[in-house]
């Protein structure tokens, strides 16, 4: 079994094109104890690429985990030693994207097809770092029998060294299905990740895929160790203000005028550095989703960054046209995802 303090039980997932550092520093705002993940690395980026760009994080992001992709273990052991010299709480590999891109370079969902090179890969990360070293996999893939195939792939990491896995509860199909269509078309199967779970009491199972609260976070945690919130924590990141007290006990959450009160001060910080405000109000858009007000929050924080002004005040303009109710992200975490 692992040796690492297990992960948090709750989790954003590894999103491309969305958990940047700017999405995971506003993230922060709203939960101060979900584990952040990156949008998934390639070992060889981390290598030869630029580490800065690529791997710098504000420090408010902790806890965070770095994914990596990749299929030989002497990179991503040292793309993994990399990742923990810049100060990562966890190292994640990647089996569980389906795209034909990382299918091409062997890494991804197809390595579960492939038990012996994944642990190998595991145990050379492992042997790596001294951090918690975990994976991120499918149900299996194809034709693959679930039953047996899942149980065989988590075996292999456990001796590997791994301390936990994230099991997204749908197959993976590697054809006939698109990577979007691979988010929704399989169907998902929690009890199979409840029996993981079942059969391997010390070892941490979290469950991804489907999830769209706080509510049902707490109903899947009676049969596993985590849960990880994919889009619907990007498309309406208010479901994140209720993480702490209900899940981690705090005794209070965020309120709106400290998240923007924040977010206004990053947003500063990173403009001196270069960066558009646009990078960093992207993840913001759905902050207030389903609330009165919502649509011209985000229309004025779409068009202010578009403008000729590299403004952090934008900011601020958009959130003067929303309620000041100070509930206001208690209301918008509890709204539909269709409003």
């Amino acid at each position: 079994m692992g040796a690492m303090n297990p992960s948090p039980p709750f989790a954003v997932a590894p999103m491309m094109d969305r958990t940047d550092r700017h999405c995971r520093f506003f993230h922060r705002q709203l939960s101060r104890k979900t584990l952040l993940f990156t949008e998934m690395v390639a070992a060889d980026a981390v290598i030869h690429g630029d580490r800065r760009a690529l791997l710098a994080f504000d420090q408010a992001e902790h806890p965070i985990a770095l994914q990596l992709g990749g299929s030989d273990p002497f990179r991503l052991a040292e793309a993994a030693r990399i990742g923990a010299t810049w100060g990562y709480d966890e190292i994640n590999l990647n089996v569980g994207c389906p795209s034909d891109r990382v299918q091409s370079g062997k890494f991804g969902a197809c390595l579960m097809l492939d038990l012996d090179l994944v642990a190998r890969c595991v145990e050379a990360i492992r042997q790596a770092v001294g951090i918690r070293v975990t994976v991120k996999c499918r149900l299996g893939v194809d034709d693959q029998d679930v039953e047996t195939a899942l149980d065989q792939f988590v075996d292999g990491l456990i001796s590997a060294g791994a301390d936990g896995v994230w099991v997204h509860a749908r197959k993976a199909w590697l054809q006939g299905l698109s990577p979007k269509q691979n988010r929704t078309v399989p169907p998902l199967d929690y009890d199979r990740v409840y029996r993981l779970k079942r059969r391997l009491p010390g070892f941490f199972v979290g469950i991804n895929g489907g999830v769209q609260s706080v509510a049902e976070t707490q109903k899947h945690l009676a049969d596993v160790d985590g849960v990880m919130v994919g889009r619907s924590a990007y498309d309406r990141p208010a479901i994140l203000a209720g993480a702490d007290r209900a899940l981690f006990g705090s005794s209070s959450g965020p309120t709106a005028d400290t998240v923007i009160d924040a977010m206004v001060s990053y947003a500063n910080r990173q403009i001196s550095d270069g960066v558009s405000v646009g990078r960093v109000t992207r993840p913001m858009l759905g902050l207030f989703h389903g609330l009165p007000g919502a649509r011209a929050w985000r229309r004025a924080l779409t068009e202010g960054a578009a403008g000729r002004s590299n403004n952090a005040n934008v900011i601020r303009e958009a959130y003067a046209i929303v309620s000041d109710d100070r509930l206001l992200l208690e209301a918008a975490g509890r709204a539909p995802l269709a409003a």
